[in-house]
């Protein structure tokens, strides 16, 4: 075992947790910084599950299988080697939170119970009644604290990361970073940094994300040189309930365990929905897939809902459908206690803010931005037999040396749509891998972060107190909250489900624009204590510039895969784009290069085997003329 050296890990949700147990565990000290209290970090909000092939059920279930539904579900756009790393890893990282005293559901023979989740037809999702998320955050933030207890983990929360620090060669030395209630700035240089921030979805208003989820430090990192990947592939969940301030999220366990998405056939029945008959009802995802049905992949489920309520089919010809519980209860005899079992949690939340309770009456849902596919873009090292050198410094590494990523903040597991209930689960391998990468890193490094000039570390610390003075006494006629509003109406309107090219032209001029006006805030508070407007005001900046990259990357990426659906090429084409997006930020804006090939060493493309696609949804509940004639013939169909 070499020296111990100091790692900065920017994120406390599982990510960054499994990175900086694992780093701990190695001997090797580690700063953890996050935004909030690490229990709030926004792991805690997954409620549905985490994926493992462990076939408790003997439905012949396999690692393999997994890595297929995954492949097949991102839509052959993610690299294979690490997700076949993930779908191997997941039985071990399942029994492990078991070993941590994770209080999964359990059968009556007290076996692990797995639920069925989108895109696969095994029951292969682990679950923690609908606080999946919650517990294993809890879980591993106890591991941490062991470590903390002894002084190798120092946790820095309630401070905001504001910037890298970079030596002379362009590698990451440490981070520059914010107390959010003293409002001081302070650099913390480090042998290498993992970013573990999580995802964007504030960018577009309408998300179940955290409002801590701006994506600031993915947006700092890519203007200060790191590669951006698959940015335009963002996902929308099926099923939420909207809200004045933000969405919330109704998890596809709801639909996993038996769940329906139903609105009467007649737009105008007042009828109690529960008096509805069957024949009255349009079972509208079962209509179009018979074999997958309410549990088609999220982008498949989302832009369903979407084209119903566009057609003016929803509830009252509005913007909402049914999902439906209430025969678990009434029909087939399921206890109360044994539904609040599997789904309390999720249940509770709609009963709170909709004043209806969801087993005796239908609930009303409609898509929210849930995930953000696109990330960091980091590296990986095959070895022998085409699996991952899990030695290699290269893997969960970013273009810029010694700076890692983990859990949603990068690009690499899902390609262009991510199957429920992996995210928990490359949180941790993501995080597992990590560690492992920066562990080679450092055993590697020459010389340590004590070598670094001091000056190196101090400018890098006056760029950004000079960046927040500036704002501070800035005095224009902007309001920045009302700006975040156009953002987030522009970013949901032309880069949501459904996108059009010269919309999206239409938003890239309305982003530089935004970009230009941001300059122009008037922050009426000046204040040096707990200061909100500020940060709010500089985290408003990074994601504009974030959105540039998303809508750039639409833009650009001339076909439909996943969750990037355009009317104008509805094709998906595997001959030109089977590449990744990898964006580089300029002050003009972003550049986009596609000479990256997706690796597809085991699976080779083919149509994905639902037997539907956003094609045959439009032409179906829109009408044969919504979509004009393809451009090229693809195998897509």
């Amino acid at each position: 075992m070499g020296p111990q050296r100091t790692v900065v890990v920017v994120g406390g949700g599982l990510a960054g947790l499994m990175t900086t147990m694992k780093l701990a565990e190695a001997g090797h000290k580690v700063k953890l910084f996050s935004i909030v209290p690490v229990k709030r970090s926004h792991s805690v909000c997954a409620q549905g599950g985490i994926n493992g092939a462990v076939n408790l059920r003997g439905e012949g279930d396999s690692p393999y299988l997994h890595f297929e539904d995954t492949i097949t579900g991102g839509d052959f756009l993610n690299h294979q080697p690490p997700v076949m790393r993930m779908a191997e890893r997941a039985p071990a990282i399942i029994y492990l939170l078991d070993r941590m005293g994770v209080p999964f559901n359990r059968t009556s023979e007290g076996l692990l119970s797995f639920r069925r989740f989108g895109g696969t037809l095994k029951h292969r999702t682990a679950y923690a009644g609908a606080t999946t998320g919650q517990q294993l955050l809890y879980a591993l933030d106890e591991q941490v604290r062991r470590f903390e207890a002894t002084g190798v983990v120092e946790k820095y929360e309630g401070w905001d990361f504001v910037g890298l620090i970079k030596d002379d060669d362009g590698a990451a030395k440490g981070i520059v970073a914010q107390n959010l209630r003293s409002m001081e700035i302070e650099s913390f240089p480090a042998d290498a940094v993992v970013i573990a921030t999580g995802g964007n979805g504030v960018i577009f208003g309408r998300s179940t994300n955290s409002i801590i989820n701006t994506g600031s430090p993915v947006s700092i990192c890519y203007q200060q040189g790191a590669v951006y990947g698959n940015p335009e592939m963002v996902q929308i969940h099926p099923t939420a309930i909207p809200g004045e301030d933000k969405c919330r999220l109704m998890s596809e366990s709801v639909r996993g365990e038996g769940g329906r998405l139903w609105v009467p056939r007649d737009l105008s029945d007042a009828r109690n929905p529960r008096e509805i008959p069957e024949s009255d009802r349009w079972y509208f995802a079962e209509e179009l897939d018979p074999v997958y049905g309410n549990l088609l992949s999220r982008d498949l489920v989302s832009f369903i809902i979407y084209c119903v309520c566009r057609a003016g089919k929803g509830l009252k010809g509005g913007q909402s459908v049914y999902l439906d519980i209430t025969h678990l209860h009434h029909k087939l005899g399921m206890s109360r206690e044994l539904i609040t079992d599997k789904l309390g949690g999720v249940l509770e939340i709609y009963e709170k803010f909709m004043r209806d309770d969801p087993i005796d009456m239908p609930m009303k849902i409609y898509p929210a931005v849930h995930y953000t596919m696109g990330g960091l873009w980091v590296d990986y090292e095959k070895g022998h037999s085409e699996t991952l050198d899990t030695d290699s410094a290269r893997n969960q590494q970013t273009n810029i040396p010694g700076l890692y990523a983990a859990g949603e903040c990068e690009y690499q597991y899902h390609g262009a749509n991510r199957l429920g209930a992996n995210a928990l689960l490359t949180c941790l391998t993501g995080g597992e891998l990590c560690a492992l990468g920066v562990q080679a890193y450092l055993r590697d490094m020459k010389s340590s972060h004590t070598d670094l000039p001091v000056g190196v570390s101090e400018e890098a610390k006056r760029m950004r107190q000079a960046e927040y003075d500036d704002l501070r006494q800035s005095k224009g006629s902007e309001n920045p909250y009302g700006l975040a509003a156009e953002l987030n109406e522009t970013m949901w309107n032309y880069c949501g489900i459904w996108r059009l090219q010269d919309e999206l032209i239409s938003a890239r001029a309305k982003l530089d624009e935004l970009a230009e006006r941001a300059d122009q805030c008037n922050l009426l508070d000046a204040g040096n204590w707990s200061n909100q407007a500020v940060p709010f005001t500089r985290s408003l900046k990074h994601m504009i510039e974030m959105s540039k990259a998303i809508v750039g990357g639409a833009i650009v990426r001339d076909e439909s895969r996943g969750a990037h659906f355009k009317l104008d090429t509805p094709e998906r084409d595997d001959d030109k784009w089977l590449t990744t997006t990898k964006a580089t930020w300029t002050a003009k804006g972003p550049e986009f290069d596609f000479s990256e090939k997706v690796e597809c060493n085991t699976l080779s493309p083919r149509p994905r085997k639902y037997k539907i696609n956003q094609n045959k949804v439009a032409r179906f509940i829109l009408g044969d003329d919504v979509l004009p004639k393809p451009k090229q013939t693809t195998s897509s169909e």
